[in-house]
């Protein structure tokens, strides 16, 4: 488990991003997709990680990998 993974849960008011061993939400959303994609970008911002994103029942249904941005890797332009 790295520091700067996140997982999205429900919320008794919507869907919850949260850190490990947390007592408190970091940010709560009225949808999955928007907590899902805020968890996505602070475990960016910190450096990659891992996103876990539970369902409503509280099964765990998937999870991404963040990668950290490696400026030295070009990226794919269309013009």
């Amino acid at each position: 488990m790295n520091k700067n993974d996140r997982y999205v849960v429900n919320h008794p008011d919507g869907w919850a991003v949260k850190k490990s061993y947390a007592d408190r939400a970091s940010a709560i959303f009225a949808t999955q997709r928007e907590a899902e994609l805020r968890a996505k970008e602070i475990v960016h911002n910190y450096g990659g990680g891992e996103v876990k994103i539970q369902d409503r029942h509280g099964q765990w249904r998937d999870s991404d990998t963040v990668l950290r941005h490696d400026p030295s890797v070009p990226r794919e332009r269309k013009h």
